[in-house]
């Protein structure tokens, strides 16, 4: 008997998953679910951010409304990781919880959604939207149509789309409509070049305690998704963290193995625009993003622009994604 080793793996417990408790929130904890090689159980919870839906986001607290319960139950270790769609993620996140994993990244695309059974963009009345970096992308679009905030999860907005009259067309992220399968709901895709994304846009992220990271972490992983998360991030970070400021980071990894990044930041208040954008090889994106946000901060600074010290620096539609 001295020489027999038992294999500990299979006297582990269920691997907790923690989620917000949305039919999107859920598809996407199960896409991560289905690529950990050990029993799984999923937890699923509301947030604070869930539940308040008369205000936007700048008024209540911003991305932090969305993970601090998710937070307290890793603390707490009621679960082992959560599952959150990276865009509404907090650039400052506690150092004991960090971000382990990046598994999936979904098209990153913005797109336009009409009220159900239409065919045509009816442009006098207004399109659906609360995230400033998109607002500010739209106008150029839409330069005659109202641009009109719509709080709530995606089929919450999609179902006021629908029945309210209130709205000709939504924007929102493709990511989220591919997961639930209403790909058909897409009425157009936006180039990157027409609206750039957001940080994070259309990747999940798996977050957990920094005393636990199992050897399976390595293999849930996905290397190149993991350097564009690091890359934009990274971009925002440097920009100033937060919630509220009209900017967007996109990296992809091209065919000689380098990081593109491309980004923009916004003074809505005026009207200016700034696009920055460099590469740099595979193993250097926290470098790439710092890069950029020097060439960005140079050029506000260039033109006479100051970053408002009263907003922070990544205005995002979190609700939308989950």
């Amino acid at each position: 008997m001295d020489n027999v080793k038992i294999d500990m793996a299979f006297k582990e417990d269920n691997i907790k998953i923690g989620s917000r408790d949305s039919e999107l929130a859920v598809k996407q904890a199960q896409q991560v679910m289905e690529l950990i090689t050990r029993p799984t159980e999923l937890i699923t919870m509301k947030t604070t951010g869930d539940m308040v839906l008369d205000k936007t986001l700048d008024k209540v607290g911003g991305k932090g409304l969305f993970v601090k319960e998710l937070d307290q139950a890793l603390i707490d270790k009621r679960v082992d990781f959560t599952v959150h769609s990276l865009k509404d993620v907090p650039m400052d996140l506690p150092k004991e919880l960090p971000l382990l994993a990046f598994p999936v990244r979904e098209d990153v695309r913005d797109v336009l959604v009409l009220p159900k059974g239409t065919t045509e963009h009816d442009l006098t009345k207004p399109i659906g939207c609360s995230s400033a970096r998109r607002r500010i992308q739209l106008k150029r679009l839409f330069p005659h149509t109202e641009i009109k905030p719509i709080r709530g999860n995606l089929l919450t907005r999609l179902n006021k789309l629908d029945n309210s009259g209130e709205f000709g067309a939504l924007v929102l992220a493709a990511a989220g409509l591919h997961r639930l399968g209403l790909k058909d709901r897409i009425s157009r895709y936006f180039t990157i070049e027409e609206i750039l994304p957001a940080a994070g846009q259309g990747i999940l992220a798996l977050q957990g305690r920094n005393n636990y990271q199992p050897g399976w972490l390595e293999r849930v992983d996905h290397p190149e998704i993991h350097s564009c998360a690091i890359a934009e991030r990274t971009f925002v970070r440097a920009m100033g963290g937060g919630c509220f400021a009209p900017i967007a980071a996109y990296a992809r990894i091209e065919h000689d193995l380098s990081i593109l990044l491309c980004a923009m930041y916004a003074i809505e208040e005026k009207n200016y625009v700034c696009y920055a954008s460099s590469s740099a090889p595979f193993g250097e994106a926290e470098e790439l993003g710092k890069r950029v946000a020097k060439d960005m901060l140079c050029m506000l600074n260039d033109a006479g622009m100051v970053i408002p010290n009263d907003t922070d620096a990544q205005d995002e539609d979190i609700q939308e994604n989950q």
